[in-house]
């Protein structure tokens, strides 16, 4: 089996807007079972919506306007980066730096109506969280900052995504030793956000400071009073079943 360490960069904007954010890059390394780099894939996206850079995105990035401009569509992109995954003829383990890429990576192949199998498919394993258990941490770190934890020299340009890719293996290798990779695991949709999830929990806790038996019901007449905030039958469900979960840690 290869490992592929695999970053994404994605076009983020500081405004509301109903179109979608889309990957702009996709950056990733392939390591064989001796952790020994074997090959590398990089490739810039032209995106649908909003595929003039704001400020923000150039200067995170460093991505030039003009790469953009002259870069294939995504459904060509994933298409040769899929090529390139299949090259590993006995099968991939993900690499990635929490939970974004996957996510981005799946919600394209969506957008452009392409077939997402292969993606829901794919197991991966995410290092941030990996490192954070094999070291005690509580707060999430940047790659960069986990270069510095483990005393590793950075290369490249950060928030580009093959560097990041190349920074983010050499924490693999660094790393390998202390991950249970019992913990790899599958991309699976989530229809609630975490501040959502953070607000289930807070009604929980103050339920149960104030003597009161926690229920569903209250929660969501007390804490998602508005007609359309649980309209979505697979939010309600999910967050009913976060809800039943936290109660039961008590």
């Amino acid at each position: 089996m290869d490992y592929i360490i695999l970053d994404i960069e994605f076009n983020g904007r500081k405004f509301a807007s109903e179109h979608p954010m889309e990957v702009i890059e996709i950056g990733a390394v392939r390591l064989d079972a001796a952790l020994q780099m074997k090959d590398e894939f990089s490739a810039l996206i032209k995106p649908i919506y909003f595929s003039t850079l704001n400020s923000f995105i150039k200067k995170k990035t460093g991505i030039p306007q003009e790469d953009i401009d002259v870069a294939s569509r995504f459904p060509k992109v994933i298409t040769a980066f899929r090529a390139w995954l299949d090259q590993s003829t006995d099968g991939v383990l993900f690499l990635t730096w929490g939970g974004e890429d996957m996510k981005r990576i799946i919600q394209d192949v969506r957008m452009h109506k392409m077939d997402d199998a292969y993606w829901m498919e794919a197991t991966y394993f995410d290092l941030l969280k990996g490192l954070l258990r094999a070291r005690g941490l509580t707060n999430d770190i940047s790659v960069e900052g986990a270069m510095a934890l483990l005393n590793l020299e950075p290369s490249g340009s950060a928030h580009r995504a093959l560097d990041d890719a190349k920074m983010t293996a050499e924490i693999f290798r660094a790393v390998f030793s202390e991950l249970d990779f019992e913990r790899s695991q599958h991309y699976v949709d989530t229809f609630s956000n975490a501040r959502e999830r953070k607000t289930v929990k807070i009604a929980i806790k103050a339920m149960n400071a104030q003597k009161i038996v926690p229920t569903w019901e209250l929660v969501a007449e007390h804490y998602f009073p508005k007609e359309d905030a649980l309209a979505d039958p697979r939010k309600l469900a999910e967050l009913k079943a976060y809800f039943a979960a936290q109660v039961g840690k008590k």
